[in-house]
């Protein structure tokens, strides 16, 4: 037993360099190489900064360049100024555009192929021979948190077997008090196609309620306001009224105030003395739209204006989801990486794509592309330039840049499936399932065996001056 505990601590004591050329490189201690327990604080990268509180963009700035990014986006949608007639031809592209079935074979939850007449069935509930060669204009306003789908199913489905994360049915979400416009209804009834301002997909039409196109405008321009600056807040729960009883609020929604309510006039069974008083959408039962008071808790984490557009509150609203689990198009009741950007950016009145491929080139930004003829030293040099809150964009993929160490490493917080990476001295790969909101190096990632990550940046949008 002397000589086991002898060659144990002559091992222990061996340099890391000598364990790293033997067939099991170290493990990171948290499992990201680089990474320490200080970088999982938004105060250490905020310490870092010469002035963290300077304001990149100013509240007019910011609608100036909302104001590019309806006009000159075609991801974007103005849905309050589209015509009083939609004609049947724009209806059938929109839903023809995203209710494409793949044609590999699908598994669903339980990982059995989904016969491929139950996904003919699911096509045809589309009821495309049922959309008019034209018809009115329905404005409604989205209720309740809500999935938005490839397809009107509730139909989980995978590419393989042991696929749990990626529904392919799964496109994004809405959150209440969004507005939409609603262009079909699916033959069974149950859900209707939707335009909201960033997607075109279907939603349950429980989360739906149709109304006036003016009113819908305006509640989303009522003041006073709050908007959401934590990850969540919830409204009270009230069983007297469970329209409004315990509704999510994501980060960056905008809810109107009924300051003027009277301190001894009860909501929903509570006077209102430790909360709120707030306006939320409901849907009767007729499927209209009306408005009620709700109560959100004084200690929910609102503000009465978006954010100021600063590094420090960049740094501090992306903490906000570390450790959330990733959410594939808004699965999970959580989100994915273009999600976790734009609602980040939501907080502070930035509009931006929903999907990374139409926020990686839009022209509303402050962009800098990447092509082929752009060498790995250039692109590095380019993300050590970049400051913290700048969007850098894979394929499929966007990060946000917090800050960089004193090696010149490059650290980002994105919501991720995972990471690869190879050790010093290895041949292999090692694959890191981080399935969330994470903190990482940008320069020891890679894409395959011999691609840094780095080398296939498109671009690193810069929403700054």
């Amino acid at each position: 037993m002397r000589s086991t505990a002898l060659l144990l601590s002559l091992l222990l004591a061996l340099p890391a360099g000598l364990a790293a050329r033997g067939h099991a490189p170290a493990t990171p201690p948290l499992a990201v190489p680089g990474l320490l327990e200080a970088h999982l604080s938004p105060a250490h990268w905020i310490a870092a900064l010469p002035d963290p509180d300077r304001v990149v963009l100013t509240p007019a700035q910011i609608a100036a360049q909302n104001a590019r990014m309806q006009a000159e986006d075609p991801s974007i949608h103005d849905l309050e100024a589209l015509p009083a007639r939609i004609d049947g031809e724009q209806v059938r592209g929109w839903i023809e555009a995203l209710s494409k079935l793949p044609e590999r074979e699908l598994f669903d939850d339980a990982g059995r192929p989904v016969p491929s007449d139950a996904l003919r069935d699911i096509q045809a509930n589309a009821a495309l021979d049922a959309v008019p060669a034209s018809q009115a204009t329905r404005h409604g306003m989205v209720v309740a948190r809500a999935d938005l789908r490839a397809f009107p199913t509730r139909l989980r489905v995978f590419h393989s077997a042991g696929d749990r994360d990626i529904d392919r049915f799964q496109e994004s979400a809405l959150f209440p008090g969004d507005p939409v416009v609603v262009l079909h209804e699916s033959r069974d009834g149950e859900w209707y196609f939707v335009l909201s301002q960033r997607y075109a997909a279907w939603i349950e039409k429980q989360y739906v309620a149709e109304g006036d196109r003016e009113a819908i405008h305006a509640w989303g321009r009522r003041a006073p306001f709050l908007v959401v600056t934590g990850a969540t807040a919830r409204t009270a729960y009230t069983p007297e009224n469970p329209r409004v009883s315990d509704v999510q609020l994501e980060m960056g929604v905008r809810v109107p105030v009924l300051a003027d309510w009277p301190a001894m006039e009860a909501v929903n069974g509570q006077l209102p003395s430790a909360h709120h008083v707030i306006e939320l959408p409901v849907r009767g039962v007729n499927g209209s739209l009306s408005f009620e008071p709700a109560l959100l808790p004084r200690s929910a984490e609102v503000a009465s204006d978006y954010l100021p557009l600063t590094e420090a509150n960049l740094i501090r609203q992306s903490f906000k989801f570390l450790g959330e689990r990733y959410g594939w198009g808004h699965s999970y009741n959580a989100r994915d990486c273009s999600g976790f950007a734009s609602e980040i950016y939501r907080s502070f009145g930035v509009l931006i794509p929903r999907n990374t491929s139409a926020q990686a080139v839009s022209p509303a930004l402050n962009r800098l592309p990447f092509g082929a003829g752009d060498s790995h030293a250039a692109r590095v040099e380019a993300l050590r330039e970049a400051r913290p809150g700048d969007l850098v964009y894979i394929p499929g993929h966007v990060m946000m840049v917090i800050g960089h160490g004193n090696d010149g490493e490059v650290f980002a917080i994105h919501d991720t499936s995972g990471m690869s990476w190879k050790p010093e001295g290895a041949d292999d790969l090692v694959r890191l399932h981080l399935n969330g909101v994470v903190v990482t190096p940008i320069l020891p990632m890679m894409s395959n065996a011999t691609t840094p990550t780095v080398d296939r940046i498109t671009s690193i949008q810069r929403i700054r001056p």
